[in-house]
């Protein structure tokens, strides 16, 4: 079987990310299409023998890049295309049915409550996704989270499949070495407690939390790893409350050390280097960045993640859910600091989402696809059955506090 994967882009992120991991690990031929941004974790691929293959798109609306990749698709004679993200899922569905491929498949990585990769989830979003997923064979959500908001969506309950974002946990192993060469790297004082925060630094990650939950733990330190459109409000909003010298910012920090020169130290080494782990964000798909946190030991507080919500309760004791405002993270951080700087063991939930096991999953799935058979629903996603929710776009608890309410 020789498989595509088209995706939007290749900058650091959770998706982009999940990708290089699931391509180590996929049985198959596979080349990668990136409709644009051949960025750092397209380097890394090609560093892992992989090939990738710049698109060059110029914006959602170059309609001349279906042509392009339509003919890409049908060269390359692949038995599988498999997009990933909200335009290479538009372009790419389209482009491999023109193509003749009959097997397409989509991995749904960011379906929130209210909005999809930073877009809001209004009538066009939803008509163009919808229209788009039909020319597909499978769609696969993240988590079962995910697999309701689809349904509620739209999406025919029998397209939908639920393969979780994997995780090679034994690379997030506490290091104690390079816990000392990344503090003395990141300019963190000998015994000062950091807190660490993973993510694109986007509005709706809602790092302001922290800053201004900072403000009231002194001594504390903030290691922010990611990079993004919102980091000089960051800067500046710290400056004014007067925290600017206790907030690192990390930079993009690649999953290994394969980075190019100037990246920020590689995340095992960056949570390896922290003592705990905050998450403020209050419409996650999935949550890797909490996963792998976990999987590093350490405490975390954390508003939404559904690779833990979607656990049995108590599967994971050191992940504290916490509310949205900088006065419930302050609370949150403050009881984590009178714990202790210490590890937690890794629970066995964390086995759950290993790479290995999520890898074969979606060769099921692309088997499955192909030979036009339905996959039986997976044991653990039992959450398809409980009440529906609100579906996607609709208002929603947890996304109305004012910013008011949010930081103060």
């Amino acid at each position: 079987m020789k498989v595509l994967h088209v995706i939007t882009g290749l900058g650091v992120g959770g998706a982009e990310q999940q990708l290089r991991l699931l391509l180590r690990h996929l049985p198959y031929e596979a080349d990668v299409v990136t409709l644009t941004n051949p960025g750092a974790v397209a380097r890394a691929i090609v560093a892992d023998g992989g090939r990738v293959r710049d698109l060059a798109m110029a914006g959602n609306r170059d309609l001349a890049a279906l042509p392009r990749l339509t003919r890409l698709i049908a060269g390359g004679h692949y038995d599988v295309v498999h997009t990933h993200l909200y335009r290479a899922c538009l372009y790419g569905r389209l482009a491999a049915r023109l193509a003749g491929v009959r097997t397409v498949v989509a991995t749904e990585h960011s379906l929130g409550e209210t909005r999809m990769e930073g877009r809001p989830l209004g009538p066009g979003v939803r008509g163009l996704y919808l229209a788009s997923e039909r020319l597909g064979t499978a769609t696969v959500a993240v988590s079962p989270t995910i697999a309701r908001r689809l349904v509620r969506w739209g999406v025919p309950r029998h397209r939908v499949q639920v393969v979780p974002n994997g995780i090679d946990a034994a690379r997030f192993a506490f290091d104690p070495a390079a816990r000392t060469a990344v503090r003395h790297q990141l300019g963190l004082p000998d015994g000062a407690f950091a807190i660490g925060a993973v993510g694109r630094l986007a509005a709706g990650k809602r790092f302001h939390v922290l800053l201004d939950a900072l403000a009231e733990l002194p001594g504390a330190w903030l290691v922010l790893a990611g990079g993004g459109d919102q980091e000089q409000a960051l800067r500046a909003r710290a400056d004014r409350l007067g925290v600017a010298g206790r907030v690192v910012f990390a930079g993009e920090c690649p999953q290994d050390d394969t980075g190019p020169e100037g990246a920020g130290p590689a995340l095992p080494g960056l949570l390896s280097a922290v003592d705990c782990l905050a998450s403020p964000s209050g419409d996650e798909a999935f949550g890797l960045a909490v996963l792998e946190g976990i999987a590093a030991g350490l405490p975390v507080a954390y508003v939404t993640c559904p690779a833990v919500d979607d656990l049995p309760a108590r599967s994971v004791p050191g992940a504290l859910r916490t509310g949205r405002t900088a006065a419930a993270f302050t609370g949150a951080l403050r009881e984590l600091r009178r714990a202790g700087p210490g590890r937690l063991p890794v629970p066995d939930a964390v086995r759950r989402y290993c790479v290995t096991t999520t890898s074969a999953q979606l060769v099921r799935v692309y088997e499955a696809a192909a030979a036009r058979v339905p996959l039986p629903r997976p044991a653990y996603d039992t959450a398809y059955d409980t009440a529906p929710g609100p579906a996607p776009g609709a208002a929603h608890p947890t996304t109305n506090t004012s910013e008011k309410e949010e930081t103060r």
